[in-house]
């Protein structure tokens, strides 16, 4: 008695949703990096924004007639 052993190989191909996802992510990544380091994100401060003002009081009470 003879064994014979018949090999099949299937090849498929996958689906690309990994490929995708990992696209949107980096998408998602970058925009976020460019949003918080060099968009409206990143907080300059280029100015300062303290007033100082001179007021002078009078020295005499207004009377309270």
């Amino acid at each position: 008695m003879s064994d014979t052993h018949d090999t099949v190989v299937v090849k498929e191909g996958g689906s690309s949703t990994g490929l995708i996802l990992g696209v949107i992510a980096l998408i998602i990544v970058a925009a976020a990096g460019w949003y918080f380091l060099m968009g409206p994100g990143a907080g300059t401060t280029s100015a300062p924004t303290d007033v100082n003002v001179n007021v002078e009081l009078p020295s005499v009470a207004p009377d309270a007639s």
